[in-house]
């Protein structure tokens, strides 16, 4: 008889997934039985393989323990909490409360490559501010004890403390397999921003060379956020913090530089027969790698009209005048363009006779605007701006939350200029360790200013904070964020947009960590133990978890089937029953107990590409079930499934 496919309740599987690009690259390493053959494997790649005991890397304590963090699936879900949320129909940005380890999995099926910018400030380790699952096999149990939502049996999160004779090896295990997975969610051109001190940052660096590659590591920025130093600390009093920059993949990243300032504007004073605004660039060389020996197929004669002051890579009797890059010590320099590209943009250089030489020099013209965007200047290495100040982000949220409810958040300057640089105007910016939600300050004020549509996705762990207004940091992050929308919806009132009309997203849904909306089968129950099978038997009369509702199971199949957690989703009525429609037919989703034949065949007509459907719908009707499947099949729906 046929039978629908079982809709997968686990999070994405990392493995299958890495064995099947394999087997996409090299099909000639597939063994009769599906799997990968190393040894043919080490055949295909011939030399590139390295087999030797010694190699350079890095190793700890509990790092095995971090691959097998990566490959464990999740079986939790993430409950709607539409009551926290803001503008829950409409929005499309997140705020998510739970383990980030457990949510990065739930993630991976419906955001993987989607996300442009990551950026996170984990735990510093400075020897007891972070917490995190003591088992990574019972990650999701120990959220569960751990916010009260199941019973406790003794286990908990933890601190780290540097008498504990494995404190970084703690921390790395932390560490590892969130960065492993966020890299999975990376577009092409995604970039990572990762704030870090002293004490772990020679660690945080090597992984990372590993996790992202260290061909993509792009810069270490060093950021004064403490002018006066860290008066506590015991020889010198530090004054920065750092950020890590890796690229997913550093030959499609392209990272924005800064605005110009009015000043920096006004060297653009020249302007073209077109009304374009430019300076003049020398077209030699200037800086290091500037001589002729770094580049010799830079050093050519450019041939100058004393007329017209046009150039040529041709010499003729209107082009008679030679000029070499030379470097003002009279030694052979070279130009910073090669043949093909003076004579592609011909057009952009000119000549000019410097008077006090006696001899012509030559000029590229160096656009303000650029493909109809106004320039930028690029970001340097040291940030010393006032505003990125740990200090200024403790008061912003003092501001809006009328209380010192967060020690030390990051500054929302400092997340403007990451966010600036690492996203486009319409890109989804991902952090996972949100603390009080400056990201999410900065991406709607970022928004405010430049007319972008920038999304976010904020996790953050609820963990305790001792207090009676905001129990939980998860509390002060929406809390915050509720202001920041508040505050800004009242800046704009009566005022006329400056972009066009387009109305900001102001809003967020909120969802939480939870157990799968569906009982899950236990598969190591003992064979003769027939009390504990009975029992399981009954579970499944009604597989539904209690106290779960519609929304609930909705959003569930929805991230499992693959699609976000914001796509848009319509309701409409079939036969007296509920269907759901999202992404404008894609998917269709009937929770509906009691299915009948005629509703399968107007489901059927309409055409969706997948279906998914109770299974308990059917109530035993294997009939019905074998009919559906032949009906969804005949009208090409490519995929049916129960759950």
């Amino acid at each position: 008889m046929d039978e629908p496919e079982r809709l997968d309740l686990r999070s994405h599987d990392i493995p299958e997934g890495r064995k099947q690009e394999l087997l996409r690259l090299f099909p000639e390493i597939r063994t009769e039985g599906g799997k990968i053959d190393l040894e043919r494997l080490k055949l295909t790649l011939g030399e590139t393989v390295d087999v030797g005991k010694e190699r350079y890397g890095m190793n700890w304590p509990g790092k095995a323990d971090c691959f097998r963090a990566i490959q464990s699936p999740s079986l939790g879900t993430l409950r709607p909490g539409p009551d926290e949320s803001v503008n829950f129909d409409s929005t499309e940005n997140l705020i998510i409360e739970g383990d980030n380890l457990e949510v990065l999995k739930l993630l991976q099926k419906s955001y993987l490559g989607k996300i442009k910018m990551i950026y996170i400030d984990p735990p510093y380790n400075t020897g007891n501010d972070f917490i995190y699952p003591d088992n990574y096999n019972e990650s999701l149990q120990t959220y569960l004890e751990y916010t009260g939502q199941v019973d406790s049996q003794g286990k908990k999160f933890s601190t780290n403390t540097e008498a504990d004779g494995r404190f970084h090896s703690k921390w790395l295990n932390m560490m590892y397999p969130r960065l492993y997975l966020a890299r999975n969610l990376l577009r092409e051109d995604g970039v990572i921003f990762i704030s870090i001190d002293d004490k772990e940052v020679d660690n945080l660096r090597k992984i990372c060379n590993e996790v992202y590659g260290e061909e993509n590591f792009i810069s270490k920025v060093t950021v004064q956020s403490n002018p006066r130093g860290r008066q506590s600390d015991t020889f010198l009093a530090s004054v920065h913090d750092y950020v890590l920059i890796y690229s997913r993949n550093i030959e499609e990243c392209l990272l924005k530089g800064f605005q110009l300032s009015e000043d920096q504007k006004a060297e653009f004073s020249l302007t073209d027969d077109m009304g374009m605004k430019y300076r003049l660039l020398g077209l030699r060389q200037r800086g290091s790698a500037s001589r002729k020996e770094d580049r010799p197929d830079m050093f050519f004669p450019i041939y100058v009209c004393p007329k017209t002051l046009k150039v040529s890579l041709t010499q003729s009797d209107d082009f008679s005048v030679e000029v070499l890059p030379r470097k003002s010590t009279g030694e052979d320099g070279r130009w910073m363009w090669g043949r093909q590209k003076v004579q592609k943009d011909i057009d952009l250089i000119e000549a000019k006779l410097i008077e006090r030489r006696k001899e012509y020099d030559v000029f590229v013209h160096d656009y303000l605007e650029r493909a109809g965007k106004e320039r930028r200047r690029k970001f340097k290495t040291i940030w010393d701006d006032k505003e990125l100040n740990t200090q200024n982000g403790t008061q912003e949220v003092k501001a809006l939350i009328e209380s010192d409810v967060m020690p030390y958040p990051k500054p929302v300057a400092l997340l403007e200029n990451i966010i600036s640089m690492g996203s486009d105007d319409n890109s989804v910016v991902l952090d996972f360790f949100a603390g009080s939600g400056t990201t999410a300050q900065a991406v709607f004020e970022l928004n405010k200013q430049d007319g972008g549509n920038r999304k976010y996705i904020l996790v953050q762990l609820p963990e305790p904070t001792g207090r009676e207004d905001y129990a939980t940091i998860s509390d002060i992050c929406k809390e915050r964020v509720r202001r920041v929308i508040k505050k800004l919806n009242s800046e704009d009132e009566g005022k006329l947009s400056l972009h066009g009309g387009q109305k900001q997203d102001r809003g967020f849904r909120v969802f939480k960590l939870a157990e799968s909306n569906f009982k899950a089968w236990n598969a190591n129950l003992p064979t003769g133990d027939v009390t504990a099978l009975k029992q399981q038997l009954e579970l499944h009369i009604d597989h539904i978890r209690e106290g779960r509702t519609s929304e609930d199971i909705l959003y569930e199949i929805l991230l499992k089937s693959g699609f976000s957690l914001t796509t848009p989703m319509e309701k409409f009525s079939i036969e007296g029953k509920t269907v759901f429609s999202a992404a404008g037919g894609a998917l269709f989703i009937c929770l509906e107990r009691n299915l009948t034949l005629e509703l399968i065949r107007v489901m059927a007509e309409k055409k969706p590409e997948r279906v998914v459907c109770l299974d308990e719908g059917f109530a035993g009707n294997d009939q019905l079930k074998a009919n559906a499947v032949q009906i969804f099949k005949t009208k090409g729906v490519t995929s049916f499934k129960t759950v």
